[in-house]
């Protein structure tokens, strides 16, 4: 159970910086809803060149083989409410490095979900 632990939260820790700096990146890049085709490919070409972007991609890719790790030896029963912790780390790092508002309610949430976590985390030793 350790190692499932371990594992997890390197792999959301790696999924959370990967969302963060996706989101970062696609923020400097503009809103695709008010662009044309044209600007939209533009876009993803940008987006093939932005360190924010690659690097957010291949944290992401980190995330996705250390999940694969995890599910060869863990119940996904155990494992998938493990990944509900990155709801910690999306509200802390949104709220510094993207500026986002997290408001006492979201932390309130955020709480109870981690509460959930930690009970399901310690019926897989059972």
């Amino acid at each position: 159970m350790l190692k499932t632990v371990i594992v997890m939260l390197l792999a959301v820790t790696a999924g959370t910086i990967g969302d963060i700096l996706l989101a970062k990146g696609m923020k400097e890049l503009g809103d695709l809803s008010a662009m044309n085709l044209r600007g939209i490919l533009n876009v993803a070409f940008q987006a093939l060149t932005t360190p924010k972007l690659i690097i957010g991609t291949i944290m992401l890719s980190i995330f996705f083989f250390l999940w694969l790790a995890v599910l060869s030896w863990e119940d996904l029963s155990v494992a998938l409410p493990m990944q509900a912790l990155n709801y910690v780390l999306v509200a802390f790092l949104s709220q510094y490095f993207l500026h986002e508002v997290v408001t006492p309610m979201r932390w309130a949430g955020t709480i109870l979900v981690c509460i959930g976590v930690m009970l399901i985390t310690k019926s897989g030793g059972a």
